[in-house]
């Protein structure tokens, strides 16, 4: 119902599939997170995956830093209703192993793993097994070569990181791969990003790697990936929070929903509040925010305490509120005025309404 103004030309990139999910081209961009349980504990680690399947994530990084842990993963692959990437830094056996028991994708390093006898073990693990990869460069990891080379992580480095990897792939018959250049610093991560989007036709990950804490690092995301997805660069996002895995969706579709990219759930647009307010709409927000976090289907919904914004608010919006006086508020209706209410709790009356909408428009 929100009409937008801002047309966003995505960067067209050749398509990869990680398990029976395409990425890039004109695929929708991707939602995901990583789980911070033990891998070790299927039945901790898949209840995490069910909860933030629940919140929207269509990948799910699993780390597997030993062999225990990729044992493992063959019994989480087999019940999770997503596509699992596995996490491998160095050792080599590990990414076989991922492969082999179920992984629909490794986040790797290829330079980060050995000689190229490693290097081509892993990529007929991959094949063998139609496993995809990420070649995951990170502003705190570089190798030693380009360290040495730049003194310090900067965007160039991030950006001759994955080229080198690139190559090592390439010239081995691996293309199935997307690419990320993460780094902790904004505008390093952006830099490079930019520059990598010119040299290669790959799908990007996005990501401002340890952003911080759910304030913080979503500020620290949204405007690091939200510069960068204006600009049509990305394919799959990951919101890094210290923070349990759910927030971490969440706030990837609300970057994706601001930036009127991609839908899910209710969108809210509500007013600060002043002393004009006929009802407490900070309270009602927080009520509706919470209440509604299973909605999937997209509505949008305005929530105005008084007339000097309202109307012209819920004329842009499926469902709006607008506070008038002596306790009396109007209820709009795809932009449209449908009813007054008057004297009653506004929180469980507007979910009732919400998830009515959100009904009907599924049953469209």
């Amino acid at each position: 119902m929100l009409r937008s103004y801002q047309k966003i030309n995505r960067r067209k990139t050749r398509v990869v599939n990680v398990g029976n999910i395409l990425v890039g081209g004109d695929n929708p961009i991707l939602v995901q997170t990583m789980t911070n349980t033990l891998t070790t504990d299927v039945r901790a680690t898949l209840n995490q995956i069910n909860r933030v399947i629940k919140c929207g994530a269509d990948l799910v990084r699993v780390s597997v830093p030993d062999k225990e842990s990729t044992k493992a993963l063959k019994e989480i692959t087999k019940h999770s209703m997503v596509p699992i990437i596995a996490d491998i830094h160095f050792h080599y056996k590990r990414a076989i192993e991922a492969a082999e028991n179920g992984a629909s994708c490794l986040r790797i390093n290829p330079g980060n793993i050995g000689s190229k006898d490693k290097v081509k073990d892993v990529i007929k693990a991959a094949k063998d097994n139609n496993c995809s990869m990420r070649i995951g460069v990170n502003a705190g990891s570089l190798n030693r070569k380009i360290l040495e080379k730049y003194s310090e992580p900067n965007p160039d480095a991030l950006v001759e990181s994955a080229i080198d990897n690139i190559k090592i792939l390439e010239d081995n018959d691996f293309f199935n791969f997307k690419i990320s250049v993460k780094s902790s610093d904004i505008f390093m991560a952006i830099k490079a990003y930019e520059s990598l989007a010119k040299k290669c036709d790959y799908p990007l990950h996005l990501g401002i790697t340890e952003a911080g804490g759910r304030r913080t690092g979503s500020i620290k995301s949204s405007i690091g990936m939200g510069s960068l997805l204006l600009g049509g660069i990305g394919d799959t996002i990951r919101v890094s929070l210290s923070d349990e895995p759910e927030e971490e969706i969440k706030v990837g579709y609300e970057i994706l929903k601001s930036l009127g990219i991609r839908n899910r759930g209710v969108k809210i647009i509500s007013c600060p509040s002043c002393a004009r307010q006929q009802f407490q709409v900070i309270d009602l927000v927080k009520k509706l925010e919470k209440s509604l976090e299973d909605v999937e289907n997209p509505l949008t919904v305005s929530i105005i305490g008084c007339v000097v914004n309202g109307p012209g608010e819920a004329n842009m919006t499926n469902i709006g509120i607008t506070g008038g006086g002596n306790n009396t508020h109007m209820i709009y209706l795809d932009g449209k005025k449908n009813h007054i209410v008057k004297d009653i709790d506004l929180a469980p009356y507007l979910e009732n309404i919400i998830r009515k909408k959100a009904n009907k428009n599924i049953e469209k």
